[in-house]
Protein backbone atom coordinates (compact mmCIF):
# COMPACT_ATOMS: atom_id res chain seq x y z
CA UNK A 1 0.00 0.00 0.00
CA UNK A 2 2.64 2.49 0.78
CA UNK A 3 4.24 2.21 -2.41
CA UNK A 4 1.65 2.22 -4.76
CA UNK A 5 1.09 4.20 -8.15
CA UNK A 6 -1.44 3.77 -10.67
CA UNK A 7 0.57 2.03 -13.61
CA UNK A 8 -2.22 4.30 -16.00
CA UNK A 9 -0.28 7.63 -16.12
CA UNK A 10 -3.20 9.41 -16.94
CA UNK A 11 -4.19 8.83 -13.44
CA UNK A 12 -2.78 10.21 -10.23
CA UNK A 13 -4.89 8.13 -7.98
CA UNK A 14 -7.32 5.49 -7.36
CA UNK A 15 -10.76 6.38 -6.17
CA UNK A 16 -13.17 4.07 -4.25
CA UNK A 17 -17.02 4.84 -3.50
CA UNK A 18 -17.98 3.73 -0.93
CA UNK A 19 -22.01 3.15 -0.82
CA UNK A 20 -24.44 1.51 1.56
CA UNK A 21 -27.16 2.06 3.86
CA UNK A 22 -28.01 4.27 6.27
CA UNK A 23 -25.30 3.22 9.67
CA UNK A 24 -23.37 0.70 7.63
CA UNK A 25 -20.20 1.83 8.37
CA UNK A 26 -18.78 3.44 5.36
CA UNK A 27 -17.39 6.44 7.24
CA UNK A 28 -15.45 3.92 10.11
CA UNK A 29 -14.50 1.88 7.42
CA UNK A 30 -12.40 5.15 5.83
CA UNK A 31 -11.16 5.86 9.20
CA UNK A 32 -10.36 2.58 9.59
CA UNK A 33 -8.55 1.91 7.05
CA UNK A 34 -6.83 5.40 8.14
CA UNK A 35 -6.17 4.06 11.60
CA UNK A 36 -4.34 0.68 10.48
CA UNK A 37 -1.93 2.47 7.77
CA UNK A 38 -0.70 5.04 10.31
CA UNK A 39 -0.99 2.36 13.30
CA UNK A 40 -3.21 4.49 15.61
CA UNK A 41 -6.74 4.51 16.35
CA UNK A 42 -8.26 7.69 13.60
CA UNK A 43 -11.54 9.42 13.77
CA UNK A 44 -10.84 11.97 11.20
CA UNK A 45 -14.37 11.02 9.16
CA UNK A 46 -17.30 12.42 11.56
CA UNK A 47 -19.64 9.59 12.19
CA UNK A 48 -23.04 8.86 14.11
CA UNK A 49 -24.63 5.48 16.00
CA UNK A 50 -27.34 6.77 17.26
CA UNK A 51 -29.62 8.93 14.89
CA UNK A 52 -31.82 6.57 12.24
CA UNK A 53 -30.92 8.76 9.29
CA UNK A 54 -27.52 9.45 7.35
CA UNK A 55 -24.93 11.50 8.99
CA UNK A 56 -22.75 12.26 6.08
CA UNK A 57 -24.58 14.83 4.21
CA UNK A 58 -21.75 16.13 1.45
CA UNK A 59 -19.63 14.22 -1.15
CA UNK A 60 -15.95 14.35 0.22
CA UNK A 61 -12.90 12.83 -0.98
CA UNK A 62 -10.46 11.66 1.81
CA UNK A 63 -7.11 11.33 1.37
CA UNK A 64 -4.59 9.26 3.70
CA UNK A 65 -1.43 10.84 4.84
CA UNK A 66 1.50 8.69 3.86
CA UNK A 67 4.43 10.30 5.59
CA UNK A 68 4.91 13.90 6.40
CA UNK A 69 4.19 15.66 3.05
CA UNK A 70 2.57 12.78 1.36
CA UNK A 71 -0.44 10.54 0.57
CA UNK A 72 -1.40 7.04 -0.42
CA UNK A 73 -2.05 6.82 -4.06
CA UNK A 74 -5.91 5.80 -3.08
CA UNK A 75 -8.73 8.05 -2.12
CA UNK A 76 -11.91 7.21 -0.73
CA UNK A 77 -15.35 9.16 -1.14
CA UNK A 78 -17.61 8.79 1.20
CA UNK A 79 -21.53 9.52 0.28
CA UNK A 80 -24.78 10.03 2.20
CA UNK A 81 -26.42 6.79 3.58
CA UNK A 82 -29.21 4.93 0.88
CA UNK A 83 -32.39 4.99 2.40
CA UNK A 84 -35.92 2.89 2.38
CA UNK A 85 -37.75 5.74 1.21
CA UNK A 86 -37.31 6.91 -2.79
CA UNK A 87 -36.85 10.46 -1.27
CA UNK A 88 -34.41 10.32 1.12
CA UNK A 89 -31.06 9.70 1.56
CA UNK A 90 -28.66 9.69 -1.54
CA UNK A 91 -30.20 9.89 -4.49
CA UNK A 92 -29.21 6.81 -7.11
CA UNK A 93 -28.98 9.38 -10.16
CA UNK A 94 -26.54 10.94 -7.85
CA UNK A 95 -24.37 8.25 -7.52
CA UNK A 96 -24.10 7.41 -11.38
CA UNK A 97 -23.06 11.05 -11.74
CA UNK A 98 -20.38 10.87 -9.30
CA UNK A 99 -19.19 7.07 -10.82
CA UNK A 100 -18.62 8.80 -14.01
CA UNK A 101 -16.85 12.02 -12.28
CA UNK A 102 -19.30 14.54 -12.41
CA UNK A 103 -19.81 15.40 -8.61
CA UNK A 104 -17.50 17.83 -7.16
CA UNK A 105 -16.62 17.75 -3.54
CA UNK A 106 -18.79 19.63 -1.19
CA UNK A 107 -21.77 18.38 -3.05
CA UNK A 108 -25.02 18.14 -0.85
CA UNK A 109 -27.13 15.37 -1.05
CA UNK A 110 -30.90 15.84 -1.15
CA UNK A 111 -34.01 14.70 -2.84
CA UNK A 112 -33.65 15.66 -6.05
CA UNK A 113 -30.91 14.51 -8.19
CA UNK A 114 -28.43 17.06 -9.27
CA UNK A 115 -28.38 18.49 -12.27
CA UNK A 116 -26.22 20.45 -15.12
CA UNK A 117 -26.81 24.11 -13.76
CA UNK A 118 -25.91 22.90 -10.44
CA UNK A 119 -22.67 24.59 -9.11
CA UNK A 120 -21.27 21.56 -7.84
CA UNK A 121 -21.69 19.73 -11.11
CA UNK A 122 -18.40 19.14 -13.06
CA UNK A 123 -19.19 18.97 -17.48
CA UNK A 124 -15.66 17.70 -18.05
CA UNK A 125 -14.55 14.96 -15.64
CA UNK A 126 -10.74 13.40 -16.11
CA UNK A 127 -9.89 10.05 -15.24
CA UNK A 128 -8.71 10.86 -11.75
CA UNK A 129 -12.14 12.12 -11.26
CA UNK A 130 -13.93 9.28 -12.10
CA UNK A 131 -14.59 6.29 -9.59
CA UNK A 132 -12.47 3.16 -10.56
CA UNK A 133 -13.78 1.05 -7.82
CA UNK A 134 -17.36 0.64 -6.53
CA UNK A 135 -17.65 -0.58 -2.64
CA UNK A 136 -20.94 -2.02 -1.54
CA UNK A 137 -21.13 -1.48 2.87
CA UNK A 138 -23.68 -3.75 4.29
CA UNK A 139 -23.76 -4.59 8.04
CA UNK A 140 -23.44 -8.07 8.37
CA UNK A 141 -26.45 -8.29 10.78
CA UNK A 142 -28.38 -7.00 8.73
CA UNK A 143 -27.69 -8.62 5.53
CA UNK A 144 -31.28 -10.74 5.72
CA UNK A 145 -33.30 -7.64 6.83
CA UNK A 146 -32.53 -5.82 4.11
CA UNK A 147 -35.62 -3.63 2.85
CA UNK A 148 -36.56 -4.55 -1.05
CA UNK A 149 -36.01 -0.61 -2.09
CA UNK A 150 -32.61 -0.41 -0.64
CA UNK A 151 -31.69 -3.40 -2.74
CA UNK A 152 -33.20 -2.25 -5.40
CA UNK A 153 -31.14 0.80 -5.18
CA UNK A 154 -27.99 -1.08 -4.69
CA UNK A 155 -28.60 -3.37 -7.68
CA UNK A 156 -29.44 -0.39 -9.78
CA UNK A 157 -25.99 1.32 -8.83
CA UNK A 158 -24.55 -2.06 -9.59
CA UNK A 159 -25.81 -2.30 -13.13
CA UNK A 160 -24.74 1.14 -13.47
CA UNK A 161 -21.06 0.63 -12.39
CA UNK A 162 -21.06 -2.82 -14.68
CA UNK A 163 -22.51 -0.73 -17.94
CA UNK A 164 -19.35 1.76 -17.27
CA UNK A 165 -17.37 -1.31 -16.95
CA UNK A 166 -16.10 -0.51 -12.85
CA UNK A 167 -15.39 -3.26 -10.87
CA UNK A 168 -17.49 -3.88 -7.57
CA UNK A 169 -16.80 -5.48 -4.22
CA UNK A 170 -18.67 -5.47 -1.16
CA UNK A 171 -17.71 -5.42 2.91
CA UNK A 172 -19.65 -7.13 5.19
CA UNK A 173 -19.06 -5.02 8.62
CA UNK A 174 -19.94 -5.72 11.96
CA UNK A 175 -18.76 -9.09 12.20
CA UNK A 176 -18.26 -9.31 15.68
CA UNK A 177 -21.92 -8.38 16.56
CA UNK A 178 -23.22 -11.03 13.96
CA UNK A 179 -20.98 -13.85 15.51
CA UNK A 180 -20.34 -14.55 18.77
CA UNK A 181 -17.70 -17.17 17.97
CA UNK A 182 -16.34 -13.69 16.32
CA UNK A 183 -16.84 -11.52 18.81
CA UNK A 184 -14.48 -13.63 21.45
CA UNK A 185 -11.11 -14.62 18.76
CA UNK A 186 -11.61 -11.87 15.21
CA UNK A 187 -9.19 -14.61 13.73
CA UNK A 188 -12.78 -16.72 13.67
CA UNK A 189 -14.11 -14.36 10.65
CA UNK A 190 -13.39 -16.66 8.21
CA UNK A 191 -14.18 -19.81 9.66
CA UNK A 192 -17.47 -19.27 10.86
CA UNK A 193 -20.13 -20.96 8.72
CA UNK A 194 -22.91 -18.26 9.81
CA UNK A 195 -20.96 -15.66 8.50
CA UNK A 196 -20.12 -17.70 5.15
CA UNK A 197 -23.86 -17.84 4.99
CA UNK A 198 -24.16 -14.23 5.20
CA UNK A 199 -21.68 -14.19 2.13
CA UNK A 200 -23.78 -16.54 -0.12
CA UNK A 201 -26.85 -15.03 1.22
CA UNK A 202 -25.51 -11.05 0.02
CA UNK A 203 -24.04 -12.20 -3.07
CA UNK A 204 -27.53 -14.41 -4.27
CA UNK A 205 -29.31 -11.02 -3.36
CA UNK A 206 -26.56 -8.54 -5.44
CA UNK A 207 -25.50 -11.16 -7.94
CA UNK A 208 -21.86 -10.50 -6.54
CA UNK A 209 -19.42 -13.57 -6.70
CA UNK A 210 -18.37 -14.75 -3.07
CA UNK A 211 -14.44 -13.64 -3.40
CA UNK A 212 -15.86 -10.45 -3.63
CA UNK A 213 -17.16 -9.96 -0.57
CA UNK A 214 -14.92 -9.18 2.58
CA UNK A 215 -15.55 -9.73 6.50
CA UNK A 216 -14.45 -6.62 8.35
CA UNK A 217 -14.72 -5.13 11.77
CA UNK A 218 -14.53 -1.36 11.92
CA UNK A 219 -13.03 0.51 14.53
CA UNK A 220 -15.09 1.82 16.81
CA UNK A 221 -15.06 0.94 20.51
CA UNK A 222 -11.11 0.53 20.40
CA UNK A 223 -8.15 2.72 21.69
CA UNK A 224 -5.52 0.60 20.33
CA UNK A 225 -4.88 -1.16 16.66
CA UNK A 226 -4.82 -4.77 16.64
CA UNK A 227 -3.59 -7.16 13.75
CA UNK A 228 -6.34 -9.83 13.58
CA UNK A 229 -8.80 -6.54 13.08
CA UNK A 230 -5.87 -4.97 10.87
CA UNK A 231 -5.90 -8.33 8.70
CA UNK A 232 -9.45 -8.17 7.70
CA UNK A 233 -9.49 -4.77 6.48
CA UNK A 234 -6.37 -4.85 4.54
CA UNK A 235 -7.19 -8.22 2.75
CA UNK A 236 -10.22 -6.33 1.73
CA UNK A 237 -8.49 -2.89 0.75
CA UNK A 238 -5.73 -5.07 -0.97
CA UNK A 239 -8.28 -6.48 -3.14
CA UNK A 240 -10.12 -3.10 -4.09
CA UNK A 241 -7.14 -1.62 -5.08
CA UNK A 242 -6.14 -4.94 -7.17
CA UNK A 243 -9.21 -4.73 -8.73
CA UNK A 244 -8.97 -0.88 -9.46
CA UNK A 245 -5.57 -1.14 -10.85
CA UNK A 246 -6.74 -3.66 -13.12
CA UNK A 247 -9.54 -1.59 -15.02
CA UNK A 248 -7.11 1.88 -15.06
CA UNK A 249 -4.74 -0.26 -17.33
CA UNK A 250 -7.86 -2.19 -19.49
CA UNK A 251 -8.69 1.65 -20.27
Amino acid sequence: MKWYKPQNHESSRLRILLHGPVGAGKSSFINSVQSVLQGRISVRVPTDATSGSSFTKQYKTYKIPNGPDAFYSFVFNDIMGLEQKANSGAHVEDLKLALRGHVRDGYKFNPRPMTEDDPSYNPSPTLDDRVHVLVSVIPTDSVSLLSEEVMKKLREVRLAASDMGIPQVAILTKVDKACAEVKEDINNAYKSKYLKEQVDLFSELLGLPPNCIFLVKNYETESITRDGIDALILCALRQMITYGEDYLNDL
